[in-house]
């Protein structure tokens, strides 16, 4: 909230304060696979579920992530975080799960970008998650190249949906 009244000044006075995305330009996927492997049709099936329990949740601002298998929440991201939500679900899941990153309605990607690294494709390898679906155009990938390259060698797809 200060963030977005700081921002209400400046533009008053004439000063456009523009999205954190806007010069990141790989960095945020849009739509398409991004690895060399793609969702099968059941993981098809659980990231458009996922997608609506994600956009759901982060109405009452919970999180930004869920964990799914065969269109079942097996974990909701909370304070803990993206990481820690994964390795949740995926022990709980027992591996081939599905993990979906959005932002939330609303959310101000002035300030605020929903991100993935290294570190989330670590955990998925070590659960046995097999896809990472990402909000296109908002979600920031840290070392893009370098997660694409990981996740490839791990057999996880990694997904940009609208």
């Amino acid at each position: 909230m200060l963030l977005r009244g700081v921002a209400a000044e400046l533009e008053h006075d004439g000063i456009v304060v523009v999205e954190s995305t806007l010069f990141l330009g790989d960095l945020v996927p849009q739509v398409g696979t991004l690895t060399r492997k793609a969702p099968r049709a059941r993981e098809w099936e659980d990231i458009r579920f996922g997608l609506q329990v994600a956009r759901d949740i982060g109405r009452w601002e919970i999180g930004q992530s869920v964990v799914v298998k065969r269109r079942t929440v097996i974990a909701v991201e909370g304070l803990e975080g993206t990481d820690l939500a994964i390795r949740r679900g995926g022990e709980l899941g027992r591996g081939g799960v599905v993990v979906i990153k959005v932002s939330k309605p609303g959310q101000d990607l002035r300030f605020d970008v929903p991100a993935v690294g290294m570190t989330t494709i670590e955990v998925m390898r070590e659960v046995g998650a097999r896809v990472l679906a990402l909000e296109a155009g908002r979600t920031l990938m840290i070392d893009r190249e370098e997660v694409v390259h990981a996740a490839d060698a791990a057999g996880i797809a990694i997904v940009a949906v609208e």
